[in-house]
């Protein structure tokens, strides 16, 4: 646990008791969080993160990293890969398949109980101090917990109150902060997914290649994911279907020949896509990542999003820390949240679309990334980084024309 007075601020103090008031207290560790303190503390601001699990754990996620995710991590930040991605296969409901290549890697994959700890690491060393089997019930701006009114009550499982000048709230899909906030969602996607151990035969069978299944439910698909000698398969569909999506996850094991090995684990997660009208703060409280609703709507893609956002939140929440009154708080949430919008959420609006033209034409969607070279061009160029969907549908009338075509069904 790194120390207090890392930054070398002194310590503030607020009212009864003599309690230390954080600059800013995030809430989550983590890819959004974790991001959020680096960003924060990088500030030279006093910065505690707040976790309720115990680090490492695991989180029900694919682990690829794209190019954008690249993009945002800390400097020198070294990825805890498990494999490089050269060639993808492609297949629609288990039919068709066709295995595409490319010479330079596509994206990168990795354990998120890893991923989170390093970043988690590199906040530590930039001066964040980090609690973590600490449980956060509430946060609180008003009431007699909140001693003046440029301070913001953190209340803990266990009681305690801690006190901020801002608060980051990065605590996952089903976000405490994110309630307080009133964060709004209009997409919501049950993922399952199962870590399958397997033997090296098997495992090299896989190396450098990942499998995307075009699923039978609307808007589903399956996913393979190698990491050496575990391959992470996985499915998401929108919720309300789950049984059909358990169904969809057993049906692509043991199409795949791997059920007769034993998943060392099997879980599942509810995705949620904040809807377009949804806030991203409430007075001195911002939210991030997952917990604003923050993730790419077709493929659920969402480390990108949370460690863009994250940083994004930590950086505003300085701002916010520095404000006087409510009226200048007010102003750095509001130049934070076009600051979302006018990227994330963009690319969100894109993703929507995309998402609506895919539930109803999976095949057409197979047939271009299969057999048409602007497709598969664009598709590696996503995930590299050099470009995103809303820039090849901005600046590529074609592109634009054919996912317009998409929408009218």
């Amino acid at each position: 646990m790194s120390s207090d007075s890392a930054t070398g601020n002194e310590t503030s103090a607020a009212g009864r008791g003599d309690r230390p008031v954080w600059d800013v207290v995030v809430v989550g560790a983590g890819p959004a969080g974790a991001s959020a303190a680096y960003a924060a503390a990088c500030a030279g601001r006093r910065v505690l993160l707040l976790e309720k699990a115990e680090l490492p754990r695991y989180k029900t996620c694919g682990g690829g990293i794209i190019g954008p995710s690249r993009e945002a991590l800390p400097p020198g930040f070294e990825l805890p890969l498990r494999e490089r991605v050269h060639a993808v296969t492609f297949s629609l409901n288990g039919k068709l398949s066709r295995t595409r290549r490319s010479k330079q890697p596509l994206f990168s994959l990795i354990n998120r109980p890893e991923f989170d700890a390093a970043l988690v690491e590199a906040a530590k060393e930039a001066g964040a101090e980090v609690r973590t089997g600490t449980a956060v019930t509430r946060v609180e701006q008003h009431g007699p917990a909140v001693p003046d009114r440029r301070t913001v009550a953190v209340v803990l499982a266990d009681g305690e109150t801690v006190l901020a000048r801002a608060v980051v709230g990065a605590d996952g899909s089903a976000s405490r902060i994110g309630a307080h906030v009133g964060v709004k969602l209009d997409q919501v996607d049950l993922g399952l997914e199962a870590e399958i151990p397997v033997p090296p035969t098997v495992a090299e069978d896989w190396a450098g290649r990942v499998l995307i299944d075009w699923g039978p439910i609307p808007g589903s698909y399956g996913w393979v994911f190698p990491k050496g000698d575990t391959l992470t398969v996985g499915v998401i569909s929108a919720r309300g279907e789950g049984a059909g999506t358990k169904r969809y996850l057993e049906d692509f094991i043991a199409r795949l020949g791997l059920a007769g090995f034993e998943p060392s684990i099997s879980s599942g997660h509810l995705t949620r896509c904040r809807a377009d009208d949804s806030p991203l703060s409430r007075g001195r409280v911002l939210v991030c990542g997952d917990a604003a609703g923050l993730l790419e709507p077709w493929t659920r893609e969402g480390i990108s999003f949370a460690l863009r956002s994250g940083r994004l939140a930590g950086e505003w929440a300085v701002r916010i820390a520095e404000a006087h009154d409510a009226v200048d708080a007010r102003r750095q949430a509001l130049n934070y949240a076009f600051a979302i919008k006018a990227g994330l959420g963009v690319e969100m609006g894109v993703g929507r679309r995309l998402y609506g033209a895919f539930a109803r034409r999976p095949g057409v969607f197979h047939a271009a990334l299969t057999g048409f070279r602007p497709a598969w061009r664009a598709f590696t160029k996503i995930t590299r980084g050099s470009t995103t969907l809303a820039e090849i549908v901005r600046t590529h009338p074609a592109a634009r024309r054919a996912v317009t075509a998409l929408d009218r069904g």
